[in-house]
């Protein structure tokens, strides 16, 4: 299984060890960053599974950070659990209004840290409608099997390129979720495979009409790439 990957943000180093060491404890993967623009750079770059953000950092503070990130539709899915000193509730109200999924209070346990990021993690992963199998993955009647590489909807066998297939499970692994070219480019390519970013339109157009009834299921994102409808 793949570890889940944490993108970390705190101008303290003693804090962000502190809390990286407890992470990578219980087995997540953590990305590390003092600012929130080397932040905003590495969440293009990780693709981070939930952000651990503090709200007081030099240059770009944490709620800036926080309104960038959720007002973009390649990241706004990602949960970002704030850190900060101030206790007083308007502070509190101004990160949570800016799309933060909880506040956390300096000081705090490192283990009720990380409980919380479990606990977050777990309602994303139970809210997704699509089935994770330890064969492949099905959402709405589309089953992805990754045994054989076989491919059916409502129980009807579609034949797609290994092109297709990894674009087809990158989607649907993340409904909801928006992926640019360039991330799908990213995902798609490999030593066997030749893919350019455009020709990611053309496979996509080939996927749609592979998929017949369900041909909506792709949503383009005008200006920014393709999500599979939540």
């Amino acid at each position: 299984m793949n570890k889940k990957k944490i993108l970390l943000v705190d101008d303290e180093a003693d804090i962000r060890e502190l809390i990286r060491f407890n992470l990578q404890k219980e087995g997540f993967d953590v990305i590390a960053f003092s600012n929130g623009e080397d932040a905003l750079d590495g969440v293009k770059k990780h693709q981070p599974d939930l952000i651990i953000l503090d709200v007081m950092l030099p240059g770009m503070d944490g709620t800036e950070v926080c309104s960038l990130l959720k007002s973009n539709p390649l990241y706004k899915s990602i949960p970002i659990v704030m850190l900060s000193a101030k206790i007083e509730e308007v502070d509190q109200l101004a990160g949570l209004k800016v799309g933060a999924d909880d506040y956390q209070i300096k000081p705090f346990s490192p283990k009720v840290l990380v409980a919380k990021v479990s606990a977050i993690l777990r309602r994303e992963a139970m809210a997704s409608k699509s089935v994770e199998r330890e064969s492949g993955v099905e959402y709405k009647g589309l089953l992805m099997n990754l045994d054989d590489f076989s491919v059916s909807y409502n129980s009807r066998p579609l034949k797609l390129t290994a092109v297709e297939y990894k674009i087809l499970y990158l989607l649907i692994s993340k409904p909801g979720r928006v992926f640019s070219r360039d991330q799908i480019l990213e995902k798609a390519r490999g030593d066997d495979v030749i893919i350019t970013g455009r020709t990611v339109d053309v496979h996509i157009l080939s996927l749609r009409r592979k998929l017949g009834d369900a041909t909506t299921m792709i949503e383009t994102v005008r200006g920014v790439g393709y999500k599979v409808r939540d």
